[in-house]
Formats: C-alpha cells, sequence, structure tokens
C-alpha cells in the first residue's frame, strides 16, 4: 500500500544531523503545525534541495507519512528571508528568537492556529530592512500572544477591568494595572509606554514609531533642562514589558532573546 503523502508550505525551524548524510528538520506549516522530517542525502554535495532547508526560506514541501518522522522528498523554494538578515548579527537573532518563539508557543498548544505561520513569515519578511529590530521582535511577541490567548492587556485593568491610562504592570496579575489593583513589586511604568505597546499589538507600527519617538525626544529634551532622574527609553521600557510578559507565561526564557540582549 502506498504511502500517504501531503504538500504543505514551510518554514525551517531547527535542524540535526542524523548518520553520515541525513538530516532532521523541523518545520513550521501553515496548516499542520510543527512537522518533524527526515531528509536523507541532503548533507552529501549532490543533494537536489539540501542547500534549501535553511532558516529564513520558506518552502513548498512534500512530506510521506511515517510512523515518528515524515520524510521529506521535495522542497521547492516560496521566499528566501536571510538577505539583510543574516549578514546582520541584531537581525539574525531577532530573526531567530522569532523561530524559537513560534516552536515554544505551536509545542504549548494542542490546536493549531492558522494565524502564527503568516505572522511569522511577514515578521522575516520586515526584519530583512528593520531599522529596529528589536522592536519587530517585541510587536512579533506581542501579536503571537494574542494569537495564544494570553496577551498582555494594555489599557483597561487586568484585574479588574477598569479602564486606563494606568501607571503599573504585572505579568503574573496580566498586564497593565490600576492603583487600587495594583500588587506588589508591579512595575512602574509611563502610561504612553502601554499606549505604544496597545499599537504594536494592533500592528499600527507607523503610528507606534511617532509615539515612541516623541516620547524619547521628550524624555531627553526633560533631562537636558532641568535636574530630572534619567528616564528609561520608550522603546526600551516596551522591551523589558514585552519580554517580563511572555517569559512569565512560556515559564521558559528563549535562548536568542538572551543573546540578543547582549549585543
Amino acid at each position: 500500500m502506498p504511502r500517504e503523502s501531503y504538500r504543505e508550505r514551510a518554514l525551517v525551524i531547527r535542524t540535526y544531523d542524523l548518520g553520515e548524510a541525513d538530516r532532521i528538520i523541523v518545520f513550521l506549516t501553515q496548516h499542520r503545525g510543527l512537522v518533524r522530517g527526515v531528509a536523507k542525502g541532503v548533507r552529501r554535495a549532490r543533494s537536489r534541495f539540501g542547500s534549501r532547508l535553511q532558516p529564513f526560506v520558506e518552502l513548498d514541501v512534500q512530506f510521506y507519512v511515517g510512523r515518528e518522522l515524515e520524510s521529506v522528498t521535495a522542497a521547492d523554494t516560496v521566499g528566501f528571508y536571510g538577505s539583510g538578515i543574516i549578514d546582520n548579527i541584531t537581525c539574525y537573532t531577532a530573526a531567530s528568537a522569532v523561530l524559537e518563539a513560534a516552536e515554544r508557543l505551536s509545542l504549548a498548544h494542542d490546536e493549531h492556529d492558522d494565524r502564527l505561520y503568516p505572522l511569522v513569515v511577514d515578521t522575516l519578511k520586515q526584519l530583512q530592512h528593520a531599522p529596529e529590530p528589536k522592536l519587530r521582535l517585541d510587536t512579533f511577541l506581542l501579536q503571537a500572544m494574542t494569537v495564544a490567548g494570553w496577551a498582555p492587556s494594555l489599557y483597561y485593568c487586568a484585574q479588574c477591568q477598569a479602564p486606563g491610562p494606568h501607571h503599573a504592570f504585572h505579568p503574573r496579575t496580566g498586564g497593565a494595572v490600576c492603583g487600587t489593583c495594583r500588587p506588589p513589586k508591579a512595575a512602574d511604568v509611563n502610561p504612553e509606554v502601554l499606549h505604544a505597546m496597545w499599537l504594536l499589538q494592533h500592528d499600527r507600527w507607523a503610528e507606534a514609531i511617532t509615539l515612541i519617538t516623541a516620547q524619547e525626544q521628550g524624555a531627553s529634551a526633560r533631562e537636558s533642562s532641568e535636574s530630572v532622574t534619567h528616564e528609561i527609553p520608550c522603546a526600551t521600557a516596551i522591551h523589558r514589558l514585552t519580554k517580563a510578559h511572555w517569559q512569565w507565561h512560556t515559564e521558559r526564557k528563549l535562548a536568542s532573546l538572551m543573546v540578543l540582549d547582549q549585543t
């Protein structure tokens, strides 16, 4: 009886060498979530498609169903997003964090959500020419957490739903919190930081950049004209809060994100 086969759009998440010439590949697919497959002979110099099975390449993959691993028999390039990413360490680590986060979300949920795949592809495209790769990653994480169902509340109090603006943020509570519901160790936050995060969460990039730029220019002007305490830049605050919320709800750190923060 012939084995069942299917084709899927897919991105390579990670790879493992197997034996002398084979490779195990973890794919994020458009409609089936994570798929693990083995590509036989792809590490040989004469492999027909081994060079395509790399991160940041979107593929049309032919799979044959196996007992534990699918067999990968063909892979045609749909889009190559490595240009502008692999030659920039900040963009590269941000893009790697996107793939790692996508894998984490897929593993954490039994049911696949078709919104995740196009979100990953779009983010990789943006990172090819992003002037703010870390902010692009934060945008992806905020939107991916929305897909997962545990996005931070950024206007209403996460505890009592009182409308904002609010001045505190606490991941365990669920995001922004009002003065009444504020728990111990909640972070003090400028309401405009939460506003910028809300804009990023809702894919309003241009408005968010305008707001972030205005906030950081205003902070710089205040520091140069007055004796005030140094303010955390708006983009830095966004990154810290987004990362804290992600890590609280996944209970694990992203290795690529830790590298990114050191660049």
